[in-house]
């Protein structure tokens, strides 16, 4: 009872009736938070007395150690997984076979890369991440001196249920009457919140004060909950919300232990890298991120019912799941760090339902850097596609076919004819408006043939401090009149003068073009199109600044070998020759079928092929640039290392690498190392703290050091002269092509 009395006593300046009670252990007093972080000589400050968000112009990154990512490039064999084991402890935290033992003893993950990267090295950077952020909140903040303490044991009882919740918070202030919780990501606790809700009740708490502290963005169910809280514990005596949020925007970057950056089992990706993949390659958030990503919805689903099931979704970075990679694209390249490599920097959207997206990642970023490497390697002249039932042989390059850049433009101009011939339904209004609009032969709607191609509008890049930011790549649709010999089913249609010709033309753009733009600039389909498209003007930028590229991109480009870049699967027996024939038929057979106000039938065919020599540009000037891009520059010097929010698009983050990443000595085969000494690495199942808060667990585990082994026009770029494209440019970039023709069928009793 003594015991009891002065721990009510330390915690509210005086006996509360309620608020603290006998516990079946004496609460931990905590310790003073500059001490417990090694923050010195930092004044001390004070808290926003409301919500608040830190400026952009704060937004930053910090550090922290994973000893996991030392080993983040280990794909072991059959055999080598069997003959570890599963008596883990019987191998040094050097020696990869712990964590092949570890896999083995484990029975939940079946594959062990997802194994690696899901489970095993998020575990090992978690209590350093929460820790590192929370140091920083203690520096930055100033929540040092005497009156602040970090990590004390308080009970917060339920009035409503007499429940007792025993609570930890990140910090307290005895003198203010302030506890502050620091989350490393979005989201608070879910094992946290009743304690706090019990806090948010309870009128012994009346003079205390709660404020949250966000790494990043907050989740809709922090919102939710904060904006619950609130209600619930009210204002204090000056009008002021009792509960209160941070936004921090610090974004968090795991680094392996000093000694194992280049060891010999660190990852090395091909993403954007004319490296090996084994001992050489990229490295970066952009990697991670996507190589974490499942194939499709239903591995997803099945990935994070087996994380939530074990309490470690959280401790995936933004989540497994968190981003929808139908959205991804290419936004930056440019010259590394130290002039080392090039870096790179992807854009994608963030999701806050992980079973909603998530998947796909690896394809569509393969997809990015194939392309990328076959602009580079093929001379801009290959990159055409033509799909035309006079011309059966000319259909795609033959190097260019071998390719996903070309297999993307070939079915984009397939799917762009299908497109147009849902927007002339005389039954939508669009369709119904085109018809009526045209000349007319006894009532009966009459068009000319046309070729109908999709081109690059005006392009907006920006190229400073030796790189190239994509901004904006619109595309848009374009005609011509065009006829074929081959007939579709019923004939040539009307013949029509030169002025209705032009009639039709202007119908056909002012009803229907807008429509399918719209469907080429923004709908899923032409998604893949877009990301060839913006990894061309990439690889254009690297072919003219040639000179200054490092070598293994210079002997890339024009040596016309695409032979490391092939098709994919499923698609590696895809031919052009496929797409013709389908094409073929639907123009001879007919595709669709239209009914008019009389009965009488009306079918629409197309003929297509597709030009690159062309691309317009804009370059976006420095003032503008520094207006309306301002933080750009450094969102994409974050992204290389870490997933940064991109601050110019709302809901949108950016995340990449650098290509010259290279492991010592390769990837060794595990030598015998003697019974396992140190601390046992965090484990890598069930830990039952989910968020990587900065006070959950003890100590961080640091494994040691690994063995090392012995010895056309771009826009204007910054000036007012022009940038000088080298041909072709966007004309790779350029997806769907073709030509359409159209022809109008009457039943056989039609008036002519």
């Amino acid at each position: 009872m003594a015991l009891a009395c002065a721990t009510v006593v330390t915690v509210t300046g005086q006996p509360v009736t309620g608020v603290a009670e006998a516990a079946p252990r004496p609460l931990k007093p905590g310790k003073r938070c500059d001490e417990m972080y090694g923050v010195k000589n930092v004044p001390t400050g004070g808290l926003p007395q409301g919500d608040a968000s830190r400026a952009v112009d704060r937004w930053d990154t910090y550090e922290y150690t994973n000893a996991g990512l030392q080993f983040d490039g280990l794909d072991p064999t059959k055999e080598e997984l069997k003959a570890a084991g599963s008596d883990y402890e019987k191998y040094d935290h050097s020696d990869p076979r712990r964590i092949y033992a570890r896999f083995n003893a484990q029975k939940r993950w079946k594959d062990f890369g997802d194994y690696l990267s899901k489970v095993y090295i998020p575990n090992q950077g978690h209590d350093a991440r929460g820790k590192a952020f929370m140091a920083k909140v203690v520096r930055e903040m100033g929540l040092t001196g005497p009156d602040w303490i970090c990590e004390k044991e308080f009970y917060f009882t339920d009035p409503d249920t007499g429940e007792r919740h025993l609570r930890r918070p990140d910090a307290y202030n005895k003198r203010t009457r302030e506890f502050v919780e620091v989350k490393s990501n979005g989201s608070p606790e879910g094992r946290e919140k009743p304690a706090d809700r019990a806090w948010a009740k309870h009128q012994g708490w009346r003079s205390y004060k709660y404020t949250y502290v966000f790494a990043e963005n907050q989740t809709s169910d922090a919102k939710k909950f904060m904006a619950e809280l609130k209600n619930t514990a009210g204002k204090d005596a000056l009008g002021r919300d009792r509960v209160r949020f941070y936004d921090y925007q610090s974004h968090h970057k795991g680094v392996p232990p000093k000694g194992t950056e280049n060891g010999p089992y660190r990852a090395n990706g091909t993403t954007m890298s004319p490296g090996n993949g084994a001992s050489t390659g990229s490295r970066g958030s952009g990697n991670q991120v996507i190589k974490q990503s499942p194939p499709n919805p239903q591995t997803l689903k099945e990935q994070l019912d087996r994380l939530g099931k074990t309490g470690e979704r959280a401790l995936m970075n933004r989540g497994l799941g968190g981003i929808d990679f139908t959205t991804l694209d290419l936004r930056y390249i440019g010259k590394g760090k130290g002039g080392k490599g090039l870096d790179y920097a992807f854009s994608a959207k963030s999701v806050e339902d992980e079973y909603a997206a998530g998947w796909g990642g690896q394809e569509k970023g393969a997809l990015i850097s194939d392309a990328f490497f076959t602009w580079l390697a093929l001379d801009p002249s290959t990159f055409w596609v033509n799909l035309n039932p006079d011309e059966p042989n000319r259909i795609i390059d033959a190097k260019f076919g071998k390719t996903d850049a070309g297999r993307v433009l070939l079915e984009a101009d397939l799917e762009l004819k299908h497109d147009i011939f849902k927007a002339m339904d005389p039954e939508t209004e669009a369709g119904r408006n085109f018809m009526n609009a045209l000349p007319k032969r006894n009532g009966f709607p009459c068009w000319a043939g046309f070729r109908y191609w999709i081109e690059p509008e005006t392009a907006v890049v920006r190229e400073q401090d030796g790189g190239i930011h994509i901004l904006d790549t619109p595309l848009k649709l374009s005609t011509v009149p065009q006829e074929t010999h081959t007939q579709p089913p019923g004939g040539k249609g009307c013949d029509l003068s030169e002025a209705e010709t032009q009639q039709s033309d202007a119908v056909l753009d002012r009803y229907i073009t807008p429509l399918v733009a719209e469907k080429v600039n923004n709908g899923e389909y032409y998604g893949d199109l877009r990301r060839v498209y913006t990894a061309r003007v990439a690889a254009e930028w690297v072919r003219q600044n040639a000179a200054d590229m490092p070598a293994e991109y210079r002997r890339i480009i024009n040596s016309n070998d695409v032979t490391r870049w092939p098709l994919r699967a499923p698609h590696q027996d895809w031919t052009g020759r496929q797409v013709w024939e389908r094409y073929y038929k639907a123009f001879t057979e007919g595709t669709f079928k239209y009914k008019w106000s009389n009965g009488e039938d009306v079918y629409v065919y197309t003929v297509g092929g597709v030009d690159f020599s062309k691309q317009p540009k804009q370059n976006m000037n420095p003032v503008r640039f520094r207006t309306e891009q301002r933080y750009k520059p450094r969102t994409v010097g974050f992204a290389v290392d870490t997933i940064a929010d991109d601050p110019h698009k709302a809901g949108y983050l950016m995340f990449g690498g650098n290509s010259a990443g290279h492991s010592e000595g390769g990837t060794p085969a595990p030598t015998p190392s003697p019974t396992g000494t140190g601390k046992p690495d965090p484990t890598p199942t069930a830990t039952g703290k989910p968020d990587p808060t900065p006070t959950s667990g003890g100590p961080s585990q640091t494994a040691p050091p690994g063995p090392k082994d012995p010895d056309g026009d771009l826009a204007d770029t910054g000036s007012d002269t022009p940038v000088g494209l080298i041909a072709g440019i966007a004309a790779a970039a350029v997806a769907a092509g073709g030509a359409l023709v159209w022809w109008r069928r009457r039943r056989e009793h039609a008036e002519s």
